[in-house]
């Protein structure tokens, strides 16, 4: 009896799980960068990840921020979910509803929304508009964006969570669970289920309705950072 409970009581997690995840599809094959682009220099798959190296070696220095870019279509309303590990002086993270500015000399240039994380400890879990309005959210911030004279005006509406507790989570060069749901105006980040950000982007002219995906290896100090299980759900 207390065999066919315990049965009973995984076949039930197990479906549970395949409940959650029902709708996602992965982006990524565990095997190579199909359906990604940017600098072969900086990305390669390695342990069944998407690596990105930095300032190793005289191929791999780079002066300019760069992605790695999905090109099977851009999202407009998802949720995404992925894991990523990241060295402690590496600063990264995920773009989306964003843009290709250019090819660069390094590899592609983005702007747009970013779910911002690093290896220290302030960043993580931010968003950050790349190349554009810069910091929309601190950590554990409700904010409202909104037209102010022509220009950004961001409104703290209220809070998620403490920064500091959120940060104390998140395990240092280890993998960690990310969660990035837009929909409409409404962002929202999640690290390791505890939410970051709350953002309504009410700057109607600014406020990306959708673009592509991709990630970031940032300019500085050697760096590596690792993606896995990177699957989209559209929220359409």
């Amino acid at each position: 009896m207390k065999t066919r409970i315990v049965l009973a009581s995984f076949a039930l997690c197990a479906c549970a799980a395949l409940a959650q995840e029902a709708g996602f599809k992965s982006l990524f094959n565990g095997k190579d960068l199909t359906g990604w682009d940017g600098n072969p220099a900086l990305w390669s798959v390695k342990d069944g990840a998407i690596t990105g190296v930095t300032g190793t070696n005289a191929e791999n220095k780079i002066s300019h921020n760069t992605f790695l870019v999905y090109t099977n279509g851009d999202v407009d309303d998802f949720e995404l979910r992925f894991s990523y590990k990241i060295t402690e002086s590496g600063n990264s993270g995920v773009q989306y509803r964003s843009k290709v500015f250019e090819k660069g000399k390094f590899g592609p240039i983005i702007g747009g929304y970013q779910a911002d994380f690093e290896g220290k400890k302030t960043y993580s879990g931010i968003l950050y508009e790349e190349k554009m309005r810069g910091i929309l959210a601190q950590r554990g911030q409700k904010t409202v964006i909104k037209e102010d004279n022509g220009k950004t005006k961001v409104e703290v509406a209220g809070s998620v969570g403490d920064s500091k507790e959120i940060q104390s989570k998140i395990k240092p060069e280890d993998w960690n669970d990310y969660v990035i749901i837009a929909k409409g105006n409404h962002l929202r980040h999640f690290i390791n289920g505890m939410q970051t950000v709350d953002v309504v982007d009410e700057q109607e002219k600014k406020a990306a309705k959708s673009g592509v995906i991709a990630l970031q290896i940032h300019a500085g100090p050697p760096m590596a950072v690792q993606f896995k299980n990177i699957r989209l759900n559209s929220l359409k």
